[in-house]
């Protein structure tokens, strides 16, 4: 018996020297370095091009959006194995339920028709709407669920980029419609899509911390017997399960009444559960007005959210040719809330404004090199404590650079 835990103990420590080894090899490429020489000459470019040859490790402040979509299929093995190589020290797992309730990571409950290859397959039948041809104006459609399909049938399918091409005739046409800036080189050959509880071995594995996002669901709950807090609480069951430590995991929801649950019921979680914030569409919330703000950021921290997390333009304005905090960001730092930006490098080239993500200071945003000049105002104004990217070793040289956790 002796010997047996004593193997059983070398055997754990084996798996964490591994686990270690891969954690500290964080490899970059060559994409900061772009971006950076795309930047004005200033001080920051100055400085960013200083640290090229410093040594650099994993940081908590670079968070994998969903991976490493950029390239990768997102929440797919592969994509978190990219992240995690790129220093991402938080990965996200966004998790929805299959028809037998099984936890799996997807983007939506209602997005396999976009991010897997289920059209090309048989349990293509089973889609809650089947594919239509783009024709007379319309445009071509279909809509897939993971609720659709069992656990053993989403385990059969392949992850692929996340599109879809709205003028298509065919199902062929209709899978193939990854934007340029993007690619499927990756995708081509490799998408394993993973259960929540798989996602939490592999990421553990890779050294990675933990930010799941409850997904809301596409189907009226409760769902077969399933209560939107039974949802709530079997995603926190699977870290427990797993052994995983509170301050590891960084809970999200757009559903506040999901935060203030894990506040409750979970404490040791909800103390970093994530808030995050679409009111500026569901709600009116305008970010230059805190009257708009409802709840304000006072009354949410004495809900007892401690972490916001609004997407990148809701954060900053421009004032004097400058980008500056936007009252939103003053708001919530003044009420003591933490912040975690989304998502960097979501948009594609910036020569054009930027899109979206950056509607708030798009006469700023002139070249690629604009990401790190917004990077390093959120970062060093707004005191942001971590951001999303699609490509995480952009935000893991910048971190290593001015030495944030």
């Amino acid at each position: 018996m002796a010997r047996a835990r004593l193997i059983a103990a070398l055997a754990v420590l084996a798996a964490w020297t591994v686990q270690s080894a891969y954690a500290d090899v964080v490899e970059l490429g060559p994409r900061p370095d772009f971006l950076i020489h795309q930047m004005k000459e200033s001080p920051l470019k100055s400085k960013l091009l200083a640290c090229a040859d410093r040594s650099v490790q994993p940081k908590k402040f670079s968070i994998g959006h969903r991976g490493a979509p950029l390239m990768f299929p997102e929440h797919t093995a592969e994509s978190y194995r990219a992240a995690a190589r790129m220093g991402a020290g938080i990965i996200e797992c966004d998790v929805t339920f299959t028809k037998d309730k099984e936890l799996v990571c997807r983007h939506a409950q209602n997005d396999l028709h976009t991010t897997t290859n289920i059209l090309k397959t048989p349990l293509a039948g089973k889609c809650t709407k089947a594919f239509s041809p783009a024709a007379g104006g319309t445009p071509a459609s279909a809509e897939c669920r993971a609720s659709d399909i069992t656990l053993a049938e989403f385990r059969t399918l392949t992850g692929k980029m996340d599109a879809e091409n709205k003028k298509a005739a065919t199902v062929g046409e209709y899978l193939d419609g990854t934007a340029g800036w993007r690619t499927d080189l990756y995708a081509a050959s490799a998408g394993t899509l993973m259960t929540h509880a798989e996602s939490i071995r592999l990421i553990r594995s890779l050294g990675g911390k933990f930010t799941p996002e409850l997904k809301s669901p596409s189907v009226a709950m409760p769902y077969d017997g399933l209560t939107q807090e039974a949802y709530a609480q079997k995603m926190i069951d699977e870290y427990k399960a797993a052994g995983v430590p509170p301050e590891d995991v960084w809970a999200q929801s757009f559903n506040l009444a999901d935060v203030l649950y894990w506040i409750k019921n979970e404490p040791a979680f909800g103390k970093q559960a994530v808030y995050l914030d679409e009111r500026d569409s569901v709600a009116g919330l305008n970010p230059m007005n805190p009257v708009t703000f409802k709840p304000s950021m006072a009354e949410l921290k004495a809900m007892g959210v401690n972490y916001i997390g609004p997407p990148l333009w809701m954060l900053v304005t421009v004032d004097g040719g400058r980008i500056v905090p936007s009252a939103y960001a003053k708001e919530a730092r003044h009420a003591g809330l933490k912040i975690i930006a989304w998502s960097l490098e979501r948009s594609g080239p910036l020569k054009s404004g930027g899109g979206w993500y950056y509607q708030s200071i798009r006469e700023m945003t002139k070249s690629d090199g604009a990401m790190y000049e917004l990077l390093d105002v959120l970062a060093t104004e707004v005191g942001i404590v971590g951001i999303f990217s699609d490509w995480p070793a952009t935000v893991t040289y910048y971190a290593n650079c001015m030495g944030l956790e």
